[in-house]
């Protein structure tokens, strides 16, 4: 699988770029507010139809301009495919693969899988549960396309019930309504929680392994899924559970006027040495964890489509020792990499294998030759 090039209009403060890449390593260097960053969103939009930096599409389009354009060719083993997103400040954006319009997010299928690290990425530890619920539905919505919908299906209908919540603190007679909210909810929530179940079990595999040798068996990981919907022998058991905890929790969530317990509510637990990383871990373990998950999604994904996913390198390199470069170079020696940079120092690891190297100026990109 890899990007062969990209076309951008008016994206950010990219006005009118065409650049083909390298199938294998790809590195652009240039100073901070250039647009380095800038290109690795484009391409994972041309994945998963929205940024990893932004939920609002508007921000995305040069300010200057009123709409702005997406173009990709992606090549893999068994087809090719041209995937377009045109971007608009007042309408909604429109998807394109082989020229035949997509009508929502469900129906997108690009080929496309990438994973993106970045200096961001320490909030997957450090910060609230949101962030790394976040990791497991971008992870798992790749692989398996119907999860993306389900999510998006189950936050609908906790919107709905959380707004009869609040009505029947008014109106004690309504409750009779959440029965409807009850079924559809554990059905799609039992379905999101297994499957971040599994998910997590698979991750898990990978990363003892990956952890260790990046640590030189120094530190053992532990990693959990922590949920508050008990994970029972079959999926009908789970489904009848969920519906029994939320009727026995119905007077908490009147009380509050939300839904307390649920998929929504879950989050990953991670313990190096016994201790939890969150609170224990120090700055150097816990970036080691996110590089240690980041290498396990590259790993799952393979495992799963039979082929590499597309990384993103965003000024990675630059807080990393020589040995953990080191390690990702030889790791990525096999699959498409775009890593951008301030210094080709930071990149001196990767001299001797198969790359191309762009400068990056202001919205403008020149190839080294």
């Amino acid at each position: 699988m890899n990007v062969e090039n990209i076309r951008l209009i008016n994206f950010r403060n990219y006005y009118n770029v065409n650049v083909n890449f390298n199938k294998n390593i790809n590195i652009f260097i240039g100073k901070n507010a250039q647009g380095k960053t800038n290109l690795l969103e484009a391409i994972h939009m041309c994945s998963v139809g929205k940024s990893f930096r932004t939920n609002k599409d508007k921000e995305i389009i040069n300010f200057e301009k009123d709409e702005a354009y997406i173009g990709i060719n992606i090549k893999t083993n068994r087809y090719d495919k041209f995937v377009e997103l045109k971007l608009n400040k007042e309408k909604s954006k429109i998807i394109r693969i082989n020229k035949i319009e997509i009508n929502n997010l469900k129906e997108l299928d690009t080929g496309l899988s990438v994973v993106v690290f970045s200096p961001d990425d320490l909030k997957l530890v450090k910060d609230g549960p949101n962030e790394r619920r976040s990791f497991l539905d971008q992870s798992i919505s790749q692989i398996k396309p119907v999860y993306n919908y389900n999510i998006n299906r189950y936050n609908k209908i906790l919107f709905q019930r959380n707004n009869l919540l609040k009505s029947c603190r008014l109106n004690r007679k309504q409750v009779s309504l959440l029965d409807v909210f009850d079924v559809q909810i554990s059905k799609i929530g039992t379905s999101i929680v297994l499957e971040r179940h599994r998910f997590i079990d698979e991750l898990y595999k990978n990363c003892k392994e990956i952890h260790n040798k990046l640590t030189l068996n120094k530190e053992n990981l532990f990693m959990k899924y922590h949920s508050n919907i008990p994970i029972l022998s079959t999926k009908e058991e789970v489904e009848k559970q969920y519906f029994n905890i939320l009727k026995k929790n119905i007077n908490g969530d009147i009380e509050n006027g939300t839904t307390q317990l649920g998929p929504h509510r879950d989050d990953i637990l991670f313990y190096i040495n016994g201790k939890e990383v969150k609170t224990y871990g120090s700055q150097g373990q816990q970036r080691t964890l996110v590089l240690t998950l980041k290498l396990s999604e590259v790993d799952l994904i393979k495992n799963e489509i039979s082929t590499y996913p597309v990384v993103l390198l965003d000024d990675v390199f630059s807080e990393l020792d020589d040995e953990r470069r080191k390690y990702l170079t030889k790791y990525f020696n096999e699959m498409q990499v775009f890593i951008t940079a301030t210094d080709a120092v930071d990149i001196g690891t990767i001299e001797n294998y198969n790359k191309s190297i762009y400068f990056i100026e202001n919205g403008k990109i020149y190839k080294r030759s």
